[in-house]
């Protein structure tokens, strides 16, 4: 049952623009109503230019327990940390932030929790040729990640190729993994395909990748999580491709998350 907000409830805020489409307050509170704690998760709609004075703001706040960052926020975030954790500071990008001492702390979930998610799909990743659409703040986590699980090969594209070929650079460096940029989407000889842009969430939107491209033999992975079904994945079920919904990187990530903000 969930508890009733009182002055000592401790807050727990998502911040994201636009932010009708997260998903993450219902998952989250719907935990913390199951631990019978006393804290509640509120999703806050803040402009990039105003990102700045919102984290200033949040700082006086002396019962916030920690905040979930989304788009387009995750990479703004990192220069307003004061200490960022190991996959937060490798990826350039965090989707958590732990408050201690009036200090934030920033970590990134985004890229373990899409990978599990894969594998509790019954989907390993392990020696796969994949093509990562996006470099933005989720495409970075998830890159890394990938490649910590054992791609063979990971091609990025991104609409501005320099930022797909300086995330690859990173990925190679960092892990010795052959990663490289594509300018094409060239899905010849490629096992996975993710969209970690943002393109899916609007009805207008267009697809991220031609549709001709998507073949049967294919998984085609969404980080986008509302709507569950995108048109990228309704089009690669009709192709006979395998698909995966964006709320598995959620699911996969939720408890760690919320053990990190420390709300359960």
């Amino acid at each position: 049952m969930e508890k009733p907000i009182t002055g000592t409830t401790r807050l727990y805020f998502i911040v994201a623009d636009p932010v009708h489409h997260v998903r993450t307050p219902a998952a989250f509170n719907a935990r913390l109503a199951a631990a019978e704690a006393d804290a509640v998760m509120v999703a806050t709609q803040v402009a990039p230019a105003g990102l700045a004075d919102f984290i200033a703001g949040l700082r006086r706040i002396k019962n916030v327990g920690g905040l979930i960052v989304t788009v387009p926020h995750k990479q703004a975030m990192v220069a307003l940390c004061d200490e960022l954790a190991p996959a937060a500071e490798r990826a350039g990008s965090l989707n958590a932030v732990r408050i201690e001492n009036n200090r934030l702390i920033g970590e990134n979930f985004d890229g373990i929790g899409f990978v599990q998610g894969l594998l509790s799909a019954g989907y390993d990743v392990l020696g796969k040729r994949a093509l990562l659409l996006g470099s933005g703040g989720a495409a970075s986590a998830i890159a890394f990640a990938l490649a910590d699980a054992g791609v063979a090969d990971l091609a990025i594209w991104n609409r501005s190729i320099d930022k797909a070929e300086a995330l690859a650079e990173r990925v190679r460096t960092s892990t010795g993994v052959t990663s490289r940029a594509d300018p094409h989407r060239d899905t010849s000889g490629i096992d996975l395909i993710v969209n970690a842009t943002s393109l899916g969430m609007r009805a207008e939107d267009e697809l991220p990748i031609p549709a001709d491209a998507i073949r049967s033999n294919h998984m085609v992975a969404e980080a986008v999580m509302n709507p569950p079904e995108t048109e990228l994945l309704q089009i690669a079920k009709s192709h006979g491709a395998s698909v995966h919904q964006g709320y598995h990187m959620l699911a996969a990530q939720l408890d760690a998350m919320g053990r990190y903000v420390g709300a359960f």
